[in-house]
C-alpha cells in the first residue's frame, strides 16, 4: 500500500470518528428535545382546558347561559381530543355525563348542583392524572438526559482514546522510517558500507530501502576493490621512494613518520622500519640531526653534514602535502577546499656541485688576483707616459693611451668585483662594523663619483635631515654599494639631468635610495637584477659591466642584516634602495 493511500485512510478514519461522535450527540440531543416537547405540549394543554372549564363554572351561575355553555363545550371538545393518559378517557366520559345533566332542562336545580360536584370531581381527576403524568415524564426525561449524557461521555472518551492513540502512533509511521534512513546514511558517511535497511511492505519506504541497500552494496564492492588498488599503489610508491638517491622523510598531520627511505636511515643512523609510525617530535629529542632538519627553516643555504666519510653538503626542501577537503561543503564539487595532510622533507646531496662551485670560485679568485697586479702596472705605465719628461705624444697617441687607460680601469673594476664575489662565496667576507652617520657615508660615496657626474653635467642631490640615528655597518662596504648605485645611475642618465640620493628614517631602519630619471627598467628584468652575471639588455649606447655589481651589493647588505630592492617603471627612471637597522 502506498504512503499516500495510508495517509488518506488515516485521515478518513479521523473523519469517520468525528462523524460518529457528532451523530451520537445529535441523536441524544434530539431525544431529549422530543421528551421536553411531550411534557410541555399535551399535559399543559389538558391542564389549561380543565382550568378554563372550571372558570366557566365559577363565573356563571346555574342554569348556564348560552355563551357559557358554548365556551364550556368548546373546551370539553378540545379535551376530548387531547386524552393522553391512562384513566383520562373515563374521567372525560364522566365529565361529559355530568355536563349533560347540568345542561338538560328536565333536571332539577338540586340535581344540577350534584352534577356540578361530580363535574368538578372529574376535572380534579383529570388534573391529577396530567400532573402525575408531568411528574412521571419529567423523571423519565431526567433519566433519559442522564443516560444520553452518559452515552455521549462514553462516546467522547472512546473517540478521545482513539484520537490520542492516532496522534501518538500515526506520526511514527512516517518519522520512524525517516529516522532509520538518517541513521543508515550516517553510517554510510562513516564508511560503514555493510549497513542495510529492512522494510516490509510495498510502499515508497520499502522501495527506497531496496535502492539504499543496492547503493550500499555497490559502495562496499567499490571500497573493497579500491583498497586493493590503493594498497598496490602504496607499495609501488614506497618502492620508488626507497630507490631514490635523496634522503626523504614523510610526516602526517599528527607529526608521525609515514615513510623513511634507506638513504635517510643511513644519513641519520636510524632504521626506517623502526621509526615508521613513531612520533617525530619524540625522535627529535634523541637525534640532533633529525631535530636540525625538522626545525630548520627552508632556505637557499646548504646544510653541512658528515656523510660518505667526508663533509658533505645537502640542500633541504620542505613541502607541505595538501589533499582535497569535501567536509562541510555543499553538493557543488567546485567548492572543495584543501587541507594539510602532512609534510615531506627532502635532503638533496649537492656535495659534487658544491665542490665544483668552490673550485670555480677559487679559480676566479686566483685569476683575478693574478690579473690585478699586471693591470695596476699597466695603469702606472700609462700614467708615466702622460709625463712630458718621458717624451711628448701626438694627438693620436694620446687617444690610444686614453682608450688603454679606460680599458684597464674597467678590467681592474671587474677583477675587484670577482675578488669580492669570491670572498662572499667562500665565506671569507670580513666586515668591520662601526657606528656611523648615514649622511657621511652618502657624502663619501657622492665624492667618489662627482668627477664622473661633472663630465656629464649631472647634478647630485642629497635629500636627508641632520641628526639621523647612527647605523652599525661596515662603512667601506656600504659606501661601495652606494657608489655602485650612483655609477649605474650616472651611466643610464642623460646629460644635464639629476640623480637624487635620499636618506630617511623608517621605524627601526635607515633607508638609502638612489634615483635616476632615465628610461627605467622593464618589470620582467627587475626580479633578476640582483642575480650574478645578469645584465639588462641595452641598446648599445651604454657599456655594460660584468653583471656582478648588484649581486655583490646584495651580499654586502644582507651580510649587514639589511634589505635591498629596486623600484622602476618605463619612462619614469629607476630607484635602487637598501635599508639597514639602526644601531642600538
Amino acid at each position: 500500500m502506498k504512503i499516500k493511500t495510508k495517509l488518506r485512510l488515516g485521515f478518513g478514519f479521523l473523519f469517520v470518528v468525528v462523524i460518529f461522535f457528532g451523530a451520537i450527540s445529535l441523536f441524544y440531543m434530539n431525544k431529549i428535545s422530543l421528551s421536553s416537547k411531550v411534557i410541555l405540549k399535551d399535559n399543559y394543554e389538558t391542564l389549561n382546558y380543565t382550568s378554563n372549564m372550571r372558570a366557566v363554572l365559577d363565573e356563571h351561575p346555574l342554569p348556564l347561559s348560552e355563551s357559557a355553555k358554548k365556551s364550556f363545550e368548546n373546551y370539553l371538545e378540545l379535551e376530548g381530543k387531547n386524552v393522553t393518559e391512562k384513566g383520562e378517557g373515563e374521567a372525560v366520559a364522566a365529565l361529559r355525563k355530568a355536563y349533560e345533566s347540568i345542561k338538560s332542562p328536565a333536571v332539577s336545580l338540586v340535581e344540577k348542583q350534584g352534577a356540578v360536584t361530580t363535574l368538578r370531581s372529574a376535572l380534579r381527576l383529570i388534573d391529577k392524572l396530567n400532573m402525575d403524568a408531568i411528574v412521571g415524564k419529567n423523571d423519565a426525561a431526567q433519566k433519559a438526559i442522564e443516560k444520553a449524557a452518559m452515552y455521549v461521555i462514553f462516546a467522547a472518551s472512546i473517540c478521545f482514546l482513539i484520537l490520542f492513540s492516532f496522534i501518538v502512533n500515526f506520526p511514527g509511521f512516517v518519522a520512524n522510517p525517516l529516522r532509520e534512513f538518517s541513521e543508515a546514511i550516517r553510517e554510510i558517511s562513516r564508511k560503514n558500507y555493510k549497513q542495510r535497511l529492512e522494510f516490509k511492505g510495498s510502499d515508497e519506504f520499502s522501495e527506497l530501502a531496496i535502492s539504499f541497500n543496492t547503493m550500499a552494496q555497490e559502495l562496499n564492492k567499490w571500497e573493497n576493490s579500491n583498497l586493493s588498488k590503493i594498497q598496490s599503489e602504496k607499495l609501488r610508491i614506497e618502492a620508488i621512494i626507497e630507490q631514490m638517491q635523496d634522503a626523504i622523510i614523510g610526516l602526517n598531520e599528527k607529526k608521525e613518520i609515514l615513510f623513511f627511505n634507506k638513504v635517510a636511515g643511513e644519513l641519520l643512523n636510524l632504521s626506517g622500519e623502526a621509526v615508521v609510525g613513531q612520533n617525530a617530535e619524540a625522535l627529535m629529542k634523541k637525534n640532533d640531526l633529525l631535530n636540525r632538519i625538522l626545525q630548520d627553516q627552508q632556505s637557499d643555504k646548504a646544510m653541512k653534514i658528515y656523510a660518505d666519510n667526508k663533509e658533505s653538503y645537502f640542500q633541504l626542501e620542505r613541502r607541505e602535502i595538501t589533499v582535497p577537503n569535501y567536509e562541510g561543503q555543499s553538493d557543488v564539487a567546485m567548492n572543495q577546499t584543501a587541507k594539510a595532510a602532512g609534510e615531506v622533507y627532502i635532503l638533496k646531496n649537492i656535495t659534487q656541485f658544491k665542490e665544483l662551485d668552490e673550485a670555480k670560485t677559487n679559480f676566479i679568485a686566483t685569476v683575478s688576483h693574478e690579473l690585478k697586479t699586471p693591470i695596476s702596472s699597466i695603469k702606472m705605465s700609462l700614467k708615466l707616459m702622460d709625463d712630458e719628461r718621458v717624451g711628448a705624444m701626438n694627438v693620436e697617441q694620446k687617444e690610444l693611451v686614453q682608450h688603454i687607460r679606460e680599458d684597464c680601469g674597467r678590467l681592474l673594476k671587474i677583477t675587484s668585483e670577482l675578488l669580492d664575489l669570491a670572498q662572499v662565496e667562500t665565506g671569507n667576507l670580513q666586515l668591520n662594523f662601526v657606528k656611523s652617520d648615514p649622511r657621511k657615508i652618502a657624502i663619501y660615496a657622492m665624492d667618489s663619483v662627482r668627477f664622473q657626474a661633472e663630465q656629464k653635467n649631472i647634478e647630485l642631490e642629497l635629500i636627508s635631515r641632520n641628526n639621523l640615528p647612527k647605523i652599525n655597518v661596515d662603512v667601506e662596504k656600504t659606501a661601495w654599494v652606494l657608489v655602485n648605485f650612483l655609477s649605474n645611475a650616472l651611466r643610464y642618465s642623460s646629460e644635464k639631468s639629476k640623480v637624487q640620493i635620499q636618506i630617511i628614517e623608517k621605524g627601526e631602519e635607515i633607508e638609502f635610495s638612489v634615483r635616476d630619471f632615465g628610461k627605467g627598467i622593464e618589470e620582467i628584468y627587475q626580479k633578476r637584477l640582483f642575480d650574478k652575471y645578469f645584465q639588462v639588455p641595452t641598446d648599445g649606447n651604454n657599456k655594460s659591466g660584468s653583471g656582478l655589481g648588484l649581486a655583490i651589493s646584495k651580499d654586502f647588505i644582507e651580510a649587514e642584516s639589511g634589505k635591498i630592492w629596486v623600484e622602476s617603471a618605463l619612462g619614469e627612471g629607476s630607484k635602487f634602495c637598501f635599508s639597514l637597522p639602526i644601531a642600538p
